[in-house]
């Protein structure tokens, strides 16, 4: 790097949250014009997937001509994390901030998740911090969260809520994690949030109705930003009643509020 040379900036890119689902919905349908004409005009991104961000631009080029031709324009992916234990390596670390070396060379940098605003829920939350600690400029800019849209429609503690993220497939492990969620939920009068991958989105609610007391309000959004989405909340033993079940290919965000 120039010793010289401004640093670009790291700017945080939202995607839709249809990926998967249906990826031939409008851009502008969710996203706002700005946050379009600033992916068309980045030419290094940060990305979970290549293929996926490949995807996104292709989508933004429809609508903007992106600055440089898709295979002109440098994707690199987030180093995986290690199989077989947590925490980073030497190795690992070198891979993070290789990332935001365009930035040290002045070229802003788009990170991207696969869905919805990157570092929320997301690894790039880290190469976040290393660009704070490098002292490259973070830019969010504005686009759907699935946390925050289940949160507003679910009517549960919008002023006191924790995102909990994935709950333990083991049965008895996860039993024991609705639980004490429920617990801290119900002392801190705090609305916990979570998800799980669409094809086990079923079995999730029926752990949570098996798990929860009665009287505690459960929410569920399935489907949101896409044709046909849908927030619904109701007491567990509301929910106990229905016998309708979730489907297994959209994605969907649990809310509990004891």
């Amino acid at each position: 790097m120039n010793a010289g040379l401004k640093k670009g900036r790291l700017i945080l890119m939202p995607n839709t949250l249809d990926f998967g689902v249906d990826d031939s919905l409008d851009l502008r349908e969710v996203l706002p014009q700005r946050v379009i004409e600033q992916a068309a005009r980045l030419t290094h991104w940060a990305a979970e997937s290549a293929k996926t961000t490949r995807a996104l631009l292709k989508r933004v080029d429809a609508i903007t001509p992106l600055a440089q031709p898709l295979q002109a324009i440098q994707i690199a992916e987030l180093p995986r994390p290690p199989k077989g234990g947590l925490g980073a390596s030497g190795n690992d670390d070198a891979a993070w901030h290789a990332l935001l070396e365009p930035a040290m060379d002045g070229h802003d940098l788009g990170l991207v998740s696969e869905a919805g605003l990157p570092a929320v829920a997301d690894p790039g939350a880290r190469l976040v911090s290393l660009a704070h600690e490098s002292g490259i400029e973070v830019l969010p800019l504005s686009g759907p969260s699935a946390l925050l849209l289940a949160l507003a429609a679910s009517g549960l503690n919008g002023q006191s809520f924790a995102f909990v993220g994935y709950l333990p497939v083991e049965a008895g492990a996860r039993m024991a994690r609705i639980r004490e969620l429920e617990a801290l939920s119900a002392k801190s009068q705090q609305t916990q949030l979570l998800i799980e991958t669409p094809y086990r989105n079923e079995p999730l609610r029926q752990a949570l109705l098996a798990t929860l007391k009665p009287a505690t309000r459960l929410s569920i959004s399935v489907g949101l930003t896409l044709p046909g989405g849908w927030t619904q909340t109701a007491t567990v033993a509301d929910w106990r009643a229905n016998r309708a079940t979730l489907p297994d290919r959209i994605p969907a965000v649990f809310s509990l509020l004891a």
